[in-house]
């Protein structure tokens, strides 16, 4: 698969601490990435590296096949978790501003402005301060500064950080709609649900080092733990009886008209053998593997390192 930038073994350290430890990212283009971590993990000095803002002290940074030079800023778009917006200034003039700072002419941006303002329902907010809105709002003023130039590779740190649900929702229908039209984008959040939802590849740092980075569906079958869940009509104890030791019933509960079990597989067992034991001892209505989530993937990979 094709990549838009590539981090090769990169090294980052400030006085006595290792922010990056030889990390390695691929982001192939077109996806949305995610970028996993808790705080302290190294992300945004990684993402910081990223935009030029800091340079790494060892590794290669790669850019569309291309050893990453200051020209190529003005192909990405950066927003970071803590906003930078002058408070003071009007919300359309500093728009206009940062939007000319990216390239576009004056006729242009805005243009280009007046359709994301209306889009996103803030058309009256132009002549206000930016000390006058909500952390919501600010923080959509922002998100369209940083796409308004239709940069190829788009970082958005904490995205959805000061949105209520309907907002956030509707932001995440803007990301996918950025990919659609041919977008790469990194994703850097806690939010694991929103990791499940939006991205199609992760890497997952912490104390500086890379411990998983591959596309999702891989990664949550590499950490498989051959657990089945079974909606099922009849009684709870022939359930258990039905089951050997090659099997291990985690829990049941009641649901409307049936009820639900989870059976962890023991000592390289099949789901078939598991079906063929309950089929006899009670009525299966549904049979399905449970995966991890990537929040449970992320707490197991970072407690065992």
């Amino acid at each position: 698969m094709e990549e838009i930038f590539k981090a090769d073994k990169v090294v980052k350290k400030f006085i006595n601490t290792v922010a990056l430890d030889q990390v390695s990212v691929s982001i192939p283009k077109g996806s949305i990435y995610g970028l996993l971590g808790p705080n302290g993990a190294g992300k945004t000095t990684l993402i910081r590296i990223i935009n030029q803002i800091t340079a790494p002290d060892e590794g290669n940074l790669i850019f569309n096949g291309e050893k990453i030079r200051p020209e190529h800023i003005s192909r990405i778009g950066y927003l970071p978790e803590e906003r930078g917006l002058y408070k003071k200034m009007k919300v359309g003039e500093q728009a206009l501003y940062l939007a000319q700072l990216k390239g576009l002419s004056k006729k242009e941006a805005m243009a280009r402005l007046k359709k994301w303002f209306g889009k996103f329902e803030i058309l009256d907010w132009w002549n206000k301060k930016v000390e006058e809105l909500s952390k919501g709002m600010q923080q959509k003023v922002q998100f369209i500064v940083t796409i308004l130039h239709e940069p190829e590779l788009l970082i958005f740190d904490e995205p959805f950080s000061g949105f209520d649900p309907i907002n956030a929702d509707m932001l995440k229908k803007e990301i996918l709609a950025l990919k659609d039209e041919g977008a790469t984008i990194i994703f850097s959040t806690h939010n694991m649900g929103s990791v499940e939802e939006l991205c199609d590849h992760i890497s997952l740092i912490d104390k500086g080092r890379t411990l998983i980075e591959g596309e999702i569906r891989e990664i949550r079958d590499r950490y498989r733990t051959d657990t089945y869940e079974i909606a099922f009509q009849g009684e709870e104890d022939t359930l258990k009886q039905s089951l050997n030791d090659h099997y291990e019933l985690l829990e049941t509960v009641s649901d409307e008209g049936f009820k639900k079990a989870r059976i962890k597989l023991l000592h390289q067992t099949s789901e078939n053998e598991l079906l063929s034991l309950l089929i006899p001892s009670v009525h299966v209505i549904s049979f399905n593997e449970v995966y991890p989530s990537m929040n449970d993937i992320f707490i197991r990979v970072v407690k065992d390192n």
